[in-house]
């Protein structure tokens, strides 16, 4: 048995150094509550730009819009670099294995991101959501198959899906070949009905589901931030939701809506095999003579250098 936990924290909006603050608050405290995972939500480190339009209508961008995306940039982190390393150090310090959702900046582009990390502080990983969904796509560009990682930590095998990335059949499909056995979903998908989703991914991988939400109120956005959300500091405009789901579908710790919170669960690895003793979706369950899925794992970069041989 290994204990996880599940956290249900919101960014400091646009504040990048205060949110690195407060994640090394709440590794700690995960910590002390003997988790040797922790899982973090969807954007936490470079926030989640709930109801903002960063000035945007089809065929037309505002000045005002272009200035916010500038903040929004300037707050997400490059992967190397300094904030990156800096969690590393936070899971050694405390001798955990970390998911910490990040907005990743590489070059022009932004990426809602998820970094893995082990107990020792070592970088296992990255992967960038592979679809933005609905109005993300005008902040975020699109993943590819190179970082589609499954990694091994002491506590398990570890793969990520970022919000509505666990709709898509075939990504979990693909996590599911690659031996996921816990599977980490950050998010900030805060419905009621998100839990469904969870217990479906637990049944169908038979693997445990930890899923982090954020739990954003007005405050944690600058005053000037106007989404719609009026200037009521407690309004709630992330409202959480995050679970722990076991491999049979039972929640290990139900769907929190209340507010920030830690969640704690024992999980039991050999207890997947008892799931996959009547389904494993790519083992005696499948059907390859009648289903194949083939997934391109290469990086896709839009300029390749090629050395020209003179000669020729």
């Amino acid at each position: 048995m290994v204990r996880v936990a599940a956290v249900q924290a919101g960014s400091l909006a646009f504040d990048t150094p205060a949110t690195m603050g407060k994640l090394e608050t709440l590794v700690a405290a995960a910590a002390n509550h003997g988790a040797k995972l922790a899982v973090f939500p969807e954007a936490f480190v470079g926030g989640y730009p709930k109801g903002h339009a960063f000035g945007a209508v089809v065929g037309s961008r505002t000045e005002e819009g272009r200035d916010w995306y500038r903040r929004y940039h300037s707050g997400a982190i490059e992967v190397p670099g300094p904030e990156a390393d800096r969690i590393g150090e936070v899971a050694a310090a405390h001798e955990l294995s970390l998911v910490v959702g990040v907005v990743e900046r590489s070059g022009g582009t932004l990426y809602c991101s998820v970094l893995f990390y082990g107990e020792d502080g070592g970088f296992l990983g990255k992967h960038r959501k592979l679809m933005p969904t609905a109005a993300e796509r005008l902040v975020w560009g699109f993943g590819d198959g190179s970082t589609m990682p499954v990694v091994a930590t002491p506590v398990g095998r570890i793969g990520a899906a970022i919000c509505w990335e666990n709709y898509m059949p075939m990504y979990r499909t693909t996590l599911y070949s690659k031996g996921v056995q816990i599977w980490c979903a950050p998010t900030v998908d805060d419905r009621e009905r998100w839990a469904a989703t969870m217990q479906h991914v637990a049944l169908e991988g038979r693997c445990f589901v930890i899923c982090a939400s954020q739990y954003s109120v007005r405050a944690d956005y600058p005053p000037d931030y106007d989404a719609g959300y009026g200037d009521d500091p407690t309004a709630v405009l992330i409202g959480g939701g995050s679970c722990i789901v076991g491999p049979h579908g039972d929640f290990l710790v139900e769907p929190n809506h209340r507010s920030e919170a830690m969640l704690i669960a024992e999980v039991d690895i050999g207890e997947i095999a008892r799931g996959t003793y009547d389904f494993d979706a790519v083992g005696h369950y499948a059907r390859p003579d009648v289903f194949k899925l083939h997934v391109n794992e290469s990086e896709q970069k839009a300029v390749t250098v090629t050395e020209w041989d003179d000669e020729e």
